[in-house]
C-alpha cells in the first residue's frame, strides 16, 4: 500500500520538505511505497527577501523568480490548483478545480498574506515592499522623492521581523547618498512600548536610530491613514504628517485555513516542538502558517522544514518520532546599504545582535544568491 504525502503550499518550507523527503525516501519512492504530491497557487517560486532591495534598484525583478517545477525534485508532481477546503476528519483536500485529494500525511505550508485593506486608507495612502507591485510603486516614489517627512509604520502581525528595521536604515543610507537627508525627517512607529518585539533587538536598535537622528514613536497602533491630507493616526490618539508613508502592512494566514475552521486569522494551532496541528499526528504545519510564538521568517521555515522531513521519514520507515524543533531562527539584518549584523535565537536563548560590519553585509548578499540551494534542500 502506498503512503500518500500531500503538501499544500509551494513556498520555501513546502519546497524544502518535498525535496528533503525525496532524498530521505528515495527507495520507498522507487518501489511505489510512498508518493509525494504538491499543490500551490503559482507556477513560479519567488525569493521574497529580495523584495527588500527592489525599491532601491539593488535587485532585478527577474532574479526574484524561478519556475517552481525546476526548483522541485522531478519525482514530485506539482499542480497549480489552490486548496479551498481541508477536511481533517476525512483526510482530504478539495481544490479550486473541484478535485478531492486524499492523504495519509498532510503538510500545510500555506504561508501568509498582507492585508493593508484592513486599515482604512492604508491601501490608498501607503507604500510597502512586501509584494512585487508594492515594491515597484515604492521604487517609483523614492525616485521622485526630493525631501520631506517619511514615516515608517509597522503593524502586527507581520513576517520577517527585522525587515522594518532594515528598510529604515537602508532608507537613511539611500537618502544620504542622494544628498537628501539634510532636508528629510524619518520617523519609525512601532505598536508596543519599544522598537522591536524582541527586547534585545529593540535595545540594539534604539541607539542606532539615535546615532543617525531617526525619530521614533512607540505605542503606535494604526487606526487610519488619511491620504487626502497625508496623515496617519494611531489608536492612542497620535497623528503624524507625512510626505511619504512606508508601511509594514498587517498579515493574515491563507483563506483556506479560516474557511476550513483550522485556525483564527489563518494561523493553525501547532505543537511548537513536533510541528503538528494540535490534536493531530498526521497533519504537519510549517512556516508562517503556524501560530507558535516564534518569528515568521524564511529561516524559521527552513529550520522547521528540516524537522518535518526527519520526523515524516522516521514515522514512515521506523514508526517513531526523530527530533523536536527547538525554535531556532537565524536572520541577517541589513543596517544600511553597506553594513549588516545578524541574530540567532531559539526557545531557550534570546537574540544578541552584534556590531554591524561590512563582512556580514556581504554574507547577506551571498545568501541572496544561495537561496535557491536552500529551496532545493541542499544548504
Amino acid at each position: 500500500m502506498t503512503t500518500n504525502i500531500l503538501i499544500v503550499g509551494g513556498g520555501l518550507s513546502g519546497t524544502i520538505i518535498a525535496n528533503g523527503l525525496c532524498r530521505r525516501l528515495g527507495k520507498q519512492l522507487r518501489r511505489g511505497e510512498v508518493a509525494i504530491t504538491m499543490i500551490g497557487t503559482s507556477d513560479t517560486h519567488m525569493y521574497q527577501p529580495g523584495l527588500l532591495y527592489v525599491p532601491f534598484g539593488k535587485f532585478r525583478e527577474s532574479e526574484l523568480f524561478r519556475d517552481q517545477r525546476k526548483v522541485l525534485d522531478r519525482r514530485v508532481p506539482y499542480f497549480v490548483d489552490p486548496a479551498t477546503k481541508i477536511d481533517a476528519e476525512s483526510k482530504s483536500v478539495t481544490t479550486q478545480s473541484g478535485k478531492v485529494l486524499k492523504y495519509d500525511y498532510l503538510v500545510i505550508a500555506t504561508g501568509s498574506r498582507i492585508v493593508p485593506q484592513s486599515i482604512p486608507g492604508m491601501a490608498e495612502g501607503a507604500h510597502w515592499f512586501y509584494d512585487l507591485d508594492g515594491a515597484r510603486k515604492m521604487r517609483d516614489a523614492l525616485d521622485a522623492f526630493e525631501g520631506g517627512k517619511i514615516v515608517v509604520n509597522v503593524n502586527a502581525p507581520h513576517k520577517c521581523p527585522v525587515a522594518p528595521l532594515e528598510i529604515t536604515f537602508m532608507l537613511y543610507d539611500y537618502l544620504t547618498e542622494r544628498g537628501l537627508m539634510d532636508k528629510t525627517e524619518i520617523t519609525y512607529t512601532y505598536p508596543i512600548g519599544r522598537l522591536h518585539a524582541l527586547e534585545p533587538v529593540a535595545q540594539w536598535a534604539q541607539p542606532e536610530m539615535d546615532r543617525v537622528g531617526i525619530k521614533y514613536e512607540t505605542f503606535f497602533n494604526t487606526k487610519e491613514v488619511h491620504p487626502e491630507d497625508k496623515t496617519i493616526e494611531s489608536e492612542e490618539g497620535v497623528t503624524l504628517p507625512y510626505d511619504m508613508l512606508v508601511t509594514i502592512p498587517p498579515h493574515m494566514g491563507a483563506e483556506v485555513i479560516t474557511d476550513s475552521d483550522l485556525g483564527a486569522g489563518g494561523w493553525v494551532p501547532t505543537d511548537k516542538t513536533k510541528l503538528t496541528r494540535e490534536g493531530s499526528t498526521d497533519i504537519f504545519v510549517c512556516g508562517d502558517t503556524t501560530n507558535i510564538p516564534i518569528s515568521k521568517a524564511g529561516s524559521t521555515a527552513h529550520f522547521e522544514a528540516d524537522v518535518v522531513v526527519e520526523n515524516l521519514t522516521s514515522l514512515i520507515t521506523e514508526d517513531r518520532w526523530a527530533k523536536d524543533y527547538d525554535g531556532k531562527v537565524f536572520c541577517f539584518i541589513e543596517t544600511g546599504m553597506n553594513n549588516g549584523t545578524y541574530v540567532w535565537f531559539n526557545y531557550a536563548t534570546p537574540p544578541n545582535p552584534g556590531p554591524p560590519t561590512q563582512m556580514i553585509h556581504w554574507f547577506k548578499l551571498a545568501y541572496n544568491r544561495l537561496y535557491w540551494l536552500s529551496a532545493k534542500g541542499l544548504l
